[in-house]
């Protein structure tokens, strides 16, 4: 790998350093932060473009604001990697994402410089604005408050809900829009189009600089020229694009669009910025993934790419014989497209995830029936549930850690109406990298309390294809299918359909004084043990459960009969989950044997690979096999 040399950047441990450097020197500053990054994300892993896109941008703003005292929150975090580099964590950022490193996201506990902790989108808008009311209520109206969004986070409801309520507050807030027309895969709907009416109007943009160009000469002759101007550029601005200027609809005062990647227009336009009261938008304009051709050609694919060689652009594609399996996402993918051709009343739906959850696939053959609604998963929600109501039978595809934010949708608008949407529900369990934020460890405890809801999860890609069959067989409740990230374990999965029994569990092997209940894909290392354990002729009971809700009480009944000692295994957390189910039922019927749990503990998990973080959780296939020698 070629050695750069970064002169500058070594310069710079912290902004007030940035600020020692000429102006003239910003633009190789930017091009080492830039480099620098392709290095170490090439041969370490981690997210790419969103970084790469806003260099010139993070540049400027530490340049021009008194950062930490003045406030920056990064939305979502993907685009943070350049910040956490000139705030002191240069010399680390090789262990970004890494078993205990630094998180790939802002964090709190990490730095002063992180204000604010991200993973979801949508939020920095409402965070800032706290920030810049308790500023207020300080009396310190000099303090910055800076929302760094990007476009695709518009579509969530909660920046709307920000938004509206920063336009009648009076407080010092800057919202900066980093349009890139990208979130992870390219942004959808009208708020998309009338960014892209703006950006791309020619005509406005000229007569626009022209107008502000007569306001600076109008200046020294006080506020009603400026008012004049203000109103003039308005009534532009409906003439020219045929509609209002939304943000300055919400009494803000909208800037732009201008070049986000030309660092000294950025700072003197901040440098002015600084000076107005009230709150602002100041529009850029980027490329994701820009300053790395393959990034800007395809910003999906690259927008956390893996290893990669970063002379060819590679990527290192891993074992051989790891790849030829397929990962579950795939697997719901190509499986939704064979029933749906079989039932036409089946819909497709994601919130901005039609590639991480391969939805992209029926989009592509099925356009129709396939719905990228935007960052937006409580839209989501209620959008199945309307679907449902006519008879359609849509799949909505949301990550564990995102339905989250769906959660009062899922209760009120699908289950108290026993709405059968299918909840197919992506990255379930321990997800590695991207850490505490991320974790689809809650998914089984927050939908176990919900009446009306069928839970289940797959042990591999054939059960996983024949709980998406058998759902919609069942139309009268809710059904929720979890599986995890990465790939399954069977060659070749794309078997006949057969309808699986709702609430029947099945059973894997009998044995003597020990039984292994476990729920999905997990259950997988209880094969593998008691492969091992067969050799020696001390195999033990495995009942793959399939269903948390409801569970299989008849098998319970005889397991609990015939074994001395239970063990539950979850991919997920063990408060409220599927131990805690057991337990119960154990506890309802009477029964006393041992009863050992093994699952995620009652604190946040933070970030490293799934094999660290299982260890660390006592659920990794060493730590279940000590503990089942032991019992025996």
């Amino acid at each position: 790998m070629t050695q750069r040399d970064y002169k500058l950047l070594e310069k710079i441990n912290n902004p007030n350093d940035l600020k020692k450097i000429d102006k003239s020197e910003l633009e190789s500053v930017c091009k080492e932060l830039r480099d620098f990054i392709i290095d170490i994300v090439s041969v370490n892993g981690g997210h790419f473009g969103a970084s790469l896109g806003v260099i010139e941008l993070t540049i400027a703003l530490h340049y021009v604001f008194n950062t930490p005292d003045d406030l920056i929150v990064w939305d979502v975090g993907h685009q943070a990697y350049g910040h956490k580099i000139i705030t002191g964590r240069r010399d680390i950022f090789h262990t970004n994402r890494k078993y205990q490193g630094i998180s790939g996201f802002p964090n709190r506990d990490e730095s002063k410089y992180d204000t604010f902790g991200v993973g979801h989108s949508s939020t920095s808008v409402g965070a800032a604005l706290g920030m810049a009311v308790a500023s207020q209520l300080d009396s310190n109206n000099k303090k910055q408050h800076i929302a760094v969004i990007g476009d695709g986070a518009l579509t969530g409801g909660q920046a709307f809900e920000a938004l509206n309520h920063a336009g009648i507050e009076k407080s010092n807030l800057l919202v900066i829009l980093n349009d890139n027309c990208m979130s992870i895969d390219p942004n959808v709907g009208a708020l998309k189009e009338y960014l892209l009416k703006i950006s791309k109007s020619k005509t406005y943009n000229r007569i626009r600089d022209e107008i502000w160009d007569l306001l600076s000469n109008l200046s020294s002759f006080g506020d009603s020229a400026k008012s004049i101007v203000k109103k003039v550029e308005k009534g532009l601005k409906s003439v020219m694009l045929k509609q209002s200027n939304y943000f300055e609809s919400l009494n803000f005062r909208y800037f732009g669009p201008i070049d986000g990647h030309n660092t000294i227009e950025l700072i003197n336009t901040l440098n002015d910025l600084k000076n107005i009261p009230g709150p602002k938008i100041l529009h850029c304009l980027t490329t994701k993934g820009k300053g790395y051709e393959l990034a800007e050609k395809n910003q999906t694919k690259w927008h956390a790419p893996g290893l990669f060689d970063k002379e060819s652009g590679k990527i290192n594609v891993g074992d051989k014989k790891i790849n030829k399996l397929t990962k579950y996402q795939d697997v719901f993918g190509k499986t939704i497209i064979e029933l749906a051709k079989k039932n036409k009343k089946i819909v497709g739906i994601t919130p901005a995830m039609p590639s991480g959850s391969s939805l992209k696939y029926m989009m592509a053959e099925m356009p129709d029936r396939a719905f990228d609604v935007g960052i937006a998963e409580q839209h989501a929600v209620t959008f199945s549930a309307g679907l449902a109501t006519q008879g359609y039978i849509p799949y909505c595809n949301i990550y564990s850690t995102f339905l989250q934010r769906g959660y009062d949708q899922l209760i009120h608008d699908v289950a108290i109406q026993k709405l059968p949407v299918i909840f197919c529900i992506d990255r379930a369990g321990l997800v590695g990298e991207d850490g505490a934020t991320h974790q689809g460890l809650f998914d089984l405890a927050y939908l176990n309390c919900i009446p009306n809801m069928i839970i289940s999860a797959p042990l591999n890609e054939i059960e996983l294809r024949n709980l998406m069959y058998s759902a919609q067989m069942n139309l009268n409740n809710p059904f929720a299918i979890r599986y995890p990230r990465g790939k399954g374990v069977i060659e070749n999965w794309q078997k006949p359909f057969e309808e699986i029994e709702i609430g029947k569990a099945n059973i894997i092997k009998e044995g003597h004084k020990i039984a292994v209940l476990s729920l999905g894909h997990i259950g997988n290392t209880i094969i593998d043990i008691n492969n091992t354990l067969s050799k020696v002729g001390k195999a033990i009971g495995h009942f793959n459960m399939r269903f948390l809700k409801p569970l299989d009480t008849k098998l319970l009944h005889r397991v609990f009969k015939e074994y001395q000692t239970i063990i539950t295994l979850e991919d997920g957390c063990l408060k409220g989950g599927f131990g805690s189910s057991i337990l119960e039922f154990a506890s309802d019927s009477n029964y006393k044997n041992d009863i050992i749990r093994f699952g995620a503990p009652d604190n946040f998990i933070e970030h490293g690979s799934p094999e660290e973080q299982r260890k660390d959780c006592g659920y990794d296939k060493d730590s279940l096999f000590k503990k089942i020698k032991s019992l025996l």
